[in-house]
């Protein structure tokens, strides 16, 4: 979608039904900016940062919908603006490689880190650890399959079905050196595996590579250092992308310990409790 052509007359919620309008960006941009008081997930020489919960939580604000804030396919369930029996789910990734975007034009998504149920699902192919460098053929499109089937699960939540065709990833990308950050959204459907060559690095046990045609770097596994499962989508193949921006700053007198804040929310009860 074009986000100018939305205007003001915009209706249903941002990232789940539509592209967000100028002034939604500059509400996410505002919301995200609130966490470098001290609140913010990411601890910094200057105070605090946004991190990816702190990003969900603010997706879930300006899209209207809830963070479940648990470790399910998605970070936000939006009611669908056109099937209120139904959710649009929206999986958030927050990545410090903006500078990549701008380097090869690819946007970084971890799809997965949890390399127990990896392994778990090569062993059930028959792949085991003492030959699966040798089978990257099948260890590819296995692991592609495996997040396919976990979408799938996920198309369910508290009896409630999640539209997949309408579900997407919505990965934040940032720059800790310039301050810069920009978000992207892409389908939830992943490439096909079996259009993809795979192969393991020389270099780096457990590192599997899948590229395109073109050589370009599709997907990547690290199977015995960390299990991240990183995909690397084209930012032009994006849904949606905001332009670049930075974190307003926030007044030095915001910037308060937790005891201020207590204080300021409670402050007969926090009275009494530190007369005591």
């Amino acid at each position: 979608m074009n986000q100018a052509a939305m205007g003001n007359n915009a209706t249903g919620q941002p990232f789940a039904h539509r592209d967000p309008t100028d002034g939604e960006m500059e509400q996410l941009r505002l919301l995200l900016s609130t966490f470098q008081d001290g609140s913010g997930q990411l601890t910094v020489r200057e105070g605090t940062l946004p991190g990816w919960r702190d990003f969900e939580r603010t997706v879930a604000e300006i899209a209207g919908g809830k963070a479940p804030e648990d470790k399910g396919v998605f970070d936000v369930l939006v009611p669908d603006a056109e099937l209120p029996t139904q959710y649009v789910g929206l999986s958030g990734k927050m990545r410090m490689e903006l500078r990549r975007v701008d380097r090869d034009g690819r946007v970084t998504i971890e799809l997965s880190n949890s390399a127990r149920k990896m392994w778990d699902a090569l062993g059930e192919s028959g792949i085991t650890m003492a030959d699966y460098t040798s089978r990257a053929t099948e260890v590819g499109p296995a692991l592609i399959n495996l997040v396919k089937s976990w979408h799938l699960a996920a198309s369910m939540y508290e009896a409630i079905p999640v539209s997949l065709d309408r579900s997407s990833y919505l990965a934040l990308m940032w720059n800790k050196t310039t301050g810069q950050y920009q978000l992207f959204q892409f389908p939830l459907a992943l490439p096909d595996p079996s259009e993809l060559f795979w192969y393991f690095t020389t270099t780096a046990k457990g590192h599997l590579n899948g590229d395109d045609s073109l050589g370009g770097r599709v997907f990547e596994w690290y199977g015995e250092s960390g299990g991240q499962l990183k995909y690397y989508p084209p930012s032009a193949d994006a849904l949606w992308q905001s332009p670049v921006f930075r974190l307003e700053p926030v007044p030095t007198s915001a910037r308060r310990p937790l005891s201020d804040k207590a204080q300021n929310y409670f402050p007969e009860l926090w009275r009494a409790a530190t007369s005591a």
